[in-house]
C-alpha cells in the first residue's frame, strides 16, 4: 500500500513543479500558491506513506524504520528536499526554486520507484539494530537535502549571470543574484550543520556495532571528503569574503562530492555501507 500511494506523490510533485515553472517563465507569482499547493499535498501523502511503510514492517513483526535499504533511502531524500525547503526556505520556495525543488523530488521518488531496486520489507542484520540508525541517517539525508538547495540555487545562479541583460532590468536581475547568493550560503549552512551531526553519530554508531569509531570505509572517506569541501566554501565565506560565481562554483562541486558519496560509493566501491543498495 505504501508503494501504491507514492505514484500519486509523484504526480502531485511533478504537477507542482510544472506550474512553478510556468508562474517563473510567464511571471504569473499567482500561480505559485497552486504550485505549493499541489507540492504540499503530495508532500502529505508522501507522509503517509513512509509512516505507513514503518506499519507495515511492524505488522510483519519487523518494525523498523523506514530507512534501511536503498529504495527506502531514496523515497526518505525525497522526501527531506521538500522538508527542508518548506521548512527552512518558505519565502524562497517560489518560481524557479520551487520548480527545482519539486522536480528534483519527483525525480528521485521515480527512480526509486521504476529503477527496479528491492522494495520488500526485510528484517535488518544485527549491526543495524540500533537506535542510531534513524538518528544517523536522518541528520545525513537532511543534509543532503540542504546541499541539494544549495546546488539548484547555484545553477540557477550561473543561469542569471549568463542570461543578465544590462538595461531596465539590470537591477531585479541583481537583486535576484544577491537573494540566490544568500541562499546558496543558508542551505550550505544547514546542510554542514546535519552532515556534521550525521558523521558523528555514525561514528558513536560504529563503535557500539563495530567496536571502532571510523574505520576508513569507502562512504565514511568520502563523507569526511565531502565535509571538506563545504567546510573550505564555509570558510571561503566567512573568512576571504568570497561570494556569487566562486561560492556557486564550490557548491556545485560539494553536491557533486555528496551524489558520489551517496550513488557511487554505494554501487562501485564496497564496504560496510554495502546494505544500502
Amino acid at each position: 500500500m505504501s508503494s501504491k500511494l507514492l505514484g500519486w506523490v509523484v504526480l502531485f510533485y511533478f504537477i507542482g513543479g510544472l506550474i512553478f515553472l510556468v508562474a517563473a517563465v510567464f511571471q504569473q507569482r499567482q500561480l505559485n500558491r497552486i504550485a505549493q499547493g499541489a507540492t504540499l499535498l503530495g508532500f502529505g501523502v508522501h507522509t503517509v506513506s513512509l509512516l505507513w511503510r514503518w506499519l507495515e514492517s511492524h505488522q510483519m513483526s519487523i518494525g523498523r524504520a523506514p530507512l534501511s535499504n536503498f529504495y527506502e533511502s531514496l523515497v526518505f531524500f525525497s522526501w527531506a528536499v521538500i522538508c527542508v525547503s518548506y521548512v527552512s526556505f518558505w519565502r524562497q520556495g517560489r518560481d524557479y526554486i520551487g520548480s527545482f525543488v519539486a522536480f528534483l523530488a519527483c525525480l528521485i521518488l521515480a527512480y526509486a520507484s521504476f529503477g527496479g531496486h528491492a522494495t520488500q520489507i526485510m528484517p535488518l542484520m544485527p549491526a543495524l539494530k540500533s537506535n542510531w540508525l534513524i538518528i544517523h541517517v536522518v541528520t545525513c539525508f537532511l543534509g543532503y537535502a540542504a546541499f541539494a538547495l544549495g546546488f539548484g540555487a547555484a545553477l540557477l545562479y550561473f543561469f542569471l549571470a549568463r542570461s543578465a541583460n544590462p538595461g531596465a532590468k539590470e537591477k531585479d536581475s541583481l537583486r535576484r543574484a544577491q537573494e540566490l547568493d544568500e541562499l546558496i550560503y543558508r542551505a550550505i549552512v544547514i546542510g554542514f550543520f546535519m552532515l556534521t551531526l550525521g558523521i558523528l553519530t555514525g561514528a558513536v554508531w560504529a563503535e557500539s556495532a563495530w567496536g571502532r569509531y571510523w574505520s576508513w570505509d569507502p562512504k565514511e572517506t568520502w563523507s569526511l571528503i565531502t565535509w571538506l569541501i563545504y567546510a573550505l566554501l564555509l570558510h571561503a565565506r566567512l573568512v576571504r569574503g568570497w561570494q556569487g560565481k566562486r561560492i556557486a562554483l564550490l557548491a556545485v562541486v560539494g553536491f557533486m562530492a555528496v551524489l558520489f558519496t551517496y550513488f557511487g560509493v554505494s554501487f562501485l566501491l564496497p564496504g560496510l555501507h554495502a546494505y544500502l543498495t
